[in-house]
C-alpha cells in the first residue's frame, strides 16, 4: 500500500519542481528584460523660456511616449548590444565624397560629404557636421541610417572619420584620435564654412563625438559662428568622473569596458608601425614598453594611460581626462544645446547625469532629454520583436534641428556677440 502511495506522489513532486523552475526562469526573464517597466515620455529638464516653449510645441517627440520593441526594448543591455553588433536594420547606403585634409602635424584627416536629397523645410542651405562615437566613422550603419534620413530632410551632411578608425586609410603621422581632440573636427567645420559660405551649421555628436563637439564649441566663441544648434547623444561629460564607474561591475560596465578596450587595441595595433616604429616624429614618451603594456591592457583607462594621452604630451591620466573632457567648456556654449541620454544606458553611470541636469537648470539655451529606455545609442522602435530601420534618436535629432531652423528664421535677428552676452547673463 505504501509503495503505491509513493509512486503516485512522485510525479506530483516532479511536476511541482518543473513548475517552480519555469516560474523562476520567467521571473528572471521579466527582471532582465524589464518587462514591467512602463513606457513614458522622456524626462525634460529645462528653464521656462520662449525657446523652450517653441521646442515643446514644434518637437512632438519631446512630449510623446518613447515606445521600444515590446519583448526586449526595455533592456538597456539588449539595446546597447544590438547597436554594437548590427548598428541598424536594413541600413541604407548613402553616397558621399571622401575629403582629405592635411593637418599641421602631418596627420591626414578625412570626412565624407553627403549632399541633400530634397529642399530643406525653411528653404535654406543647412549642413549637419557630425562626429561619430569612439573609433567610428561614416561607414558605420547607425551613421549611414542617420545621414540618409537627414539628407531626405534637406540637410547636407559632413561626417568625420576618426583618425585611425577607417581600416583602409593609413595614418600619415604617429597620432590617432583621442577622447577630446578637436583638431580634425575643427578642420572639417572650417572646410565646410569656406566651401559653402552661405550654409548654416547644425552640430551633432554621438557618444565620444558628443564630448568632442561640445568641447569644440566651448573652446572659442568663433567656433560657434554660423552654428544654429548642437545635439549631443549619449555622452558621459567627464572622463575623469566616469573612469571610476567604468571599472565597476554593476550593470556590466567592467565587461563593456573590456570589450571596448579590446576593439581599441586592435585599431592601435593595426597602425603599430606608424605609432611604435622607428619614426623621428613619434612622441618621445611613447616606447616599446608601452606597446608591451598595450598587449596586456584590459580597460580603456590602461590604454589611455599608456598610449592615448602621450599623443598630446599629457603627464598623467588625470590631466588627460581633465583637459580632454567637455565639462569645463559647456558653460561657454551659447547656441541652443540638446543633451540626450538614456536612463538605462549601461555605459553612462547615473551620477554623470547630474552634469547635464545642472547645466539645463541654469542656462536657458540648454535642454536635457532623458527617456527611460534606449541603452547606449540604441533607441530602437518597433511593435513587438523586430525593430524599425529608423530609431527614436534619428527622428529626434532631425526634428529638433528643424525646429531650431524655424525658430532662427522667425525670431528677431541679433548678432552672435549679442547672443553670447545674453547667454552669459
Amino acid at each position: 500500500m505504501s509503495a503505491i502511495l509513493e509512486t503516485s506522489e512522485l510525479p506530483a513532486v516532479f511536476d511541482g519542481v518543473k513548475l517552480a523552475a519555469v516560474a523562476a526562469v520567467l521571473y528572471v526573464i521579466v527582471r532582465c528584460l524589464n518587462l514591467k517597466s512602463p513606457t513614458a515620455p522622456p524626462e525634460l529638464i529645462y528653464q521656462d523660456s520662449a525657446l523652450a516653449r517653441f521646442l515643446l510645441k514644434s518637437c512632438p517627440l519631446l512630449t510623446k511616449e518613447y515606445i521600444p520593441p515590446l519583448i526586449w526594448g526595455k533592456s538597456g543591455h539588449i539595446q546597447t548590444a544590438l547597436y554594437g553588433k548590427m548598428g541598424r536594420v536594413r541600413s541604407p547606403h548613402p553616397y558621399g565624397l571622401r575629403k582629405y585634409l592635411t593637418m599641421p602635424d602631418g596627420a591626414t584627416a578625412t570626412f565624407d560629404l553627403f549632399e541633400p536629397q530634397s529642399e530643406h523645410c525653411i528653404g535654406e542651405d543647412v549642413t549637419m557636421v557630425i562626429c561619430p562615437g569612439i573609433a567610428n566613422h561614416s561607414e558605420k550603419q547607425y551613421i549611414r541610417t542617420f545621414v540618409d534620413y537627414a539628407q531626405k530632410n534637406g540637410y547636407r551632411c559632413a561626417v568625420l572619420n576618426h583618425l585611425g578608425a577607417l581600416p583602409n586609410i593609413e595614418l600619415t603621422s604617429p597620432r590617432m584620435f583621442t577622447y577630446g581632440c578637436t583638431w580634425e573636427f575643427g578642420a572639417m567645420v572650417n572646410y565646410i564654412k569656406k566651401t559653402y559660405p552661405q550654409t548654416q551649421l547644425v552640430v551633432v555628436g554621438f557618444s565620444l563625438g558628443g564630448n568632442i563637439v561640445c568641447k569644440y564649441l566651448g573652446e572659442s566663441q568663433a567656433n560657434q559662428e554660423r552654428v544654429l544648434c548642437c545635439v549631443s547623444v549619449c555622452q558621459g561629460y567627464s572622463a575623469l568622473r566616469a573612469q571610476e564607474t567604468f571599472m565597476q561591475w554593476d550593470h556590466c560596465r567592467r565587461f563593456y569596458n573590456f570589450l571596448m578596450a579590446d576593439n581599441m587595441k586592435k585599431i592601435i595595433l593595426s597602425h603599430r608601425q606608424v605609432l611604435f616604429g622607428d619614426n623621428m616624429k613619434k612622441p618621445q614618451s611613447l616606447s616599446d614598453a608601452d606597446l608591451s603594456k598595450l598587449y596586456t591592457a584590459t580597460s580603456l583607462m590602461q590604454i589611455d594611460d599608456n598610449v592615448m594621452r602621450k599623443f598630446h604630451g599629457y603627464s598623467s591620466l588625470k590631466e588627460y581626462y581633465e583637459k580632454e573632457s567637455c565639462l569645463q567648456y559647456l558653460h561657454a556654449i551659447y547656441v541652443p544645446l540638446l543633451l540626450v541620454n538614456a536612463a538605462d544606458d549601461p555605459l553612462v553611470h547615473e551620477s554623470l547625469l547630474s552634469i547635464p541636469r545642472a547645466l539645463s537648470e541654469k542656462k536657458e539655451n540648454v535642454m536635457h532629454v532623458l527617456p527611460l529606455h534606449g541603452g547606449h545609442l540604441g533607441f530602437f522602435e518597433g511593435s513587438v520583436l523586430f525593430p524599425e530601420p529608423l530609431t527614436w534618436m534619428d527622428k529626434l535629432v532631425v526634428q529638433y534641428a528643424n525646429a531650431i531652423c524655424q525658430w532662427e528664421k522667425t525670431k528677431p535677428h541679433c548678432s552672435d556677440a549679442e547672443q553670447a552676452m545674453s547667454a552669459q547673463e
